[in-house]
Formats: C-alpha cells, structure tokens, sequence
C-alpha cells in the first residue's frame, strides 16, 4: 500500500492525512509550525469520532520536523501550503531532490496553474494538482490537473489511489485557473454579488433563490444534466436573451473591493453581506457540517458518482 506524505498540517493538510489514514495507509506529515503539527492527532481523532470511525487509524500517522523527513520514504506527497505562488514553487523545488524520483508530487492548489508551481522545479513530469475540497474528508470530489509537462503515467496512478481511498477523482486536461470547480462556483459568486450591488434584490434574496430553486436540484442533477432534460432547444432560446445581460466583468465587483477595505470580511470579522455572531456563525458551520455528514451516512449521491458509475457500465 502507498505511503503517504503531507506537507502542511493545516484546515485541508491534516484532513487528507486523516482520509489516507483511515483507509489503511501510513501517513508522514509535516508543517513548520510546531504547535499546528501537534494538533494533528487531536484534530482528526476529533473529525473520526463526529464520523462514528474508529479514532485508532490516527496511529497511521506520523508526524515530522522537516520536509525531508516525512517525504524520504513517500510513493505521493499532497502539498497543503498557503495559496502563495512564492512558497509553493520552494516547496516543489525541494520536493523534486528530497522526494524519491519515482514519487508523485501533487499540489492541493485551489487556482493557481500547476505549471506555475512547477517552475522552479528538477522535474516537473512528475507534478500535478490534486484540489481537494474543504473539508477534504467529507466532500467526494478530488480534481485532478495534468499541466503541459506532467507525464500521463502519473495521472493515471494519483486517480486510481483517490478512487481506492474513496473520492470522487476527475482529470482535468487543462491547466487553467481555478480548474472545473471554482470556475463554476466563482462564476456563480460574480453573479449573485452583482445582482446585490446593482439593487436587483438583497444578499439573504439571493441566497433563499439559490437553495429553494435549482440548489435543490444539484445533488442529483448536474448542470449539463439538466440543459439535456429540458431541451438544448429551450437552452439555446434562453441564452438568446439572458446572456448579454449577465455580470461579465474581468474584474473583481468594486462592491467585493469596497467590503474588503471595510474589513467587512464575513464570519471571521462579524460582517460580511451578513451580520454574524459568533454563535450564528457557528450554527452555519455545524449545519452545513451535519448535512454532509449525513449525506454521507445514508449513502446520498450527492457528488455525482451514480451518473459516473452508470456510464462506466454503460
């Protein structure tokens, strides 16, 4: 079985460490900063108990003071540093002479293109993107991005591990900006914060629309799903009319700029498009955390895999 290598022990890091450990593989993890590498076991026997898991595949994971350390024996090391381009590039370049040559070096970047991680790198046949979702031990879904030079071999053998360990793996065979899923989702966003800015309706409008009307509709029906079941005919009429009239600005929305030089930052500062406390704040988490949680224990299909699977048998 793969041994695993985490580098970043942080919201996603330890979480990936926790869905390789629970599914039988050895797990060496290291950060830079002690005090969050040694809450590692604390958090994920804290994830496997609100599961109902057994908390002892915790064991399967070791921790490490250095990168070198925990990547020297790896078959796969999953980087879960900050979003900064800068420090994702030195972390691949000494990846690429303290990982085994035959390991896969995979970057759990949300938007940044992999070649760019892959710059400053010995060898960047062997590097891809793997952007888990958060939290990465509940949500299915793993993209996995093949850059220009990233060999096919190596693809292959990432995905093949993620369906092993469970997820929901998909290749995505081009390297763009923010991948499949945060180009659709921040599509959306851009949308829904121009449709508040220019006083179509407010933020909590928005949202009531989302979750009681094509939200409800997501788990089971996919976009293009949807476009086929009501008529590519229908569709084609629809665009003819709305499309020239949807927020199509390259910029981000000078509402999104002006909230952020206010420090109305959401949750984490009590205002946002919300007001939040603490306690609202923490409702929101523990629900959306119980939803998928139970989403997983009845087994709903709400990533998308019974499509998958019945066209894989088809």
């Amino acid at each position: 079985m793969e041994k695993i290598a985490v580098i970043g022990a942080g919201l996603m890091g330890h979480g990936i460490a926790q869905v390789f450990a629970a599914n039988g593989h050895e797990v060496a993890i290291h950060d830079p900063f002690p005090e969050v590498l040694a809450r590692v076991p604390e958090r994920v026997c804290a994830n496997l108990r609100s599961l109902g898991l057994d908390e002892s595949s915790v064991e399967r994971i070791s921790l490490h003071g250095t990168l070198k350390a925990a990547v020297v024996r790896a078959d796969i090391v999953f980087e879960a540093a900050p979003e900064n381009l800068a420090l994702k590039q030195d972390i691949f370049a000494r990846l690429s002479t303290s990982a085994p040559p035959s390991c896969i070096l995979a970057s759990n970047t949300s938007v940044i293109p992999i070649r760019e991680i892959a710059a400053k790198s010995e060898d960047p046949g062997r590097i891809l993107g793997t952007h888990w979702w958060n939290p990465p031990y509940l949500i299915p879904l793993v993209e996995v991005i093949q850059a220009p030079g990233t060999e096919s071999v190596y693809i292959e053998k990432c995905i093949d591990l993620l369906q092993r360990a469970g997820k929901v793996a998909v290749h995505v065979k081009r390297d763009v900006p923010g991948f499949v899923g945060n180009r659709l989702q921040h599509a959306l966003w851009r949308e829904a914060i121009s449709i508040v800015a220019t006083g179509i309706c407010d933020a909590e409008t928005v949202d009531l629309v989302v979750k009681n009307s094509f939200g409800m509709r997501l788990p089971v029906l996919g976009p293009l799903e949807n476009a086929d079941l009501v008529g590519l005919d229908l569709t084609l009429a629809i665009h003819n009319v709305i499309l020239r009239h949807l927020e199509a600005s390259p910029e981000p929305s000078p509402l999104l700029a002006r909230y952020t030089g206010e420090q109305r930052l959401g949750m984490k500062t009590g205002k946002g498009f919300y007001e939040w406390t603490p306690e609202s704040a923490q409702h929101v988490r523990e629900r959306l955390t119980r939803y998928l949680r139970d989403a997983i224990r009845k087994g709903e299909e709400f990533s998308g895999r019974a499509f998958q699977n019945k066209t894989q048998s088809s």
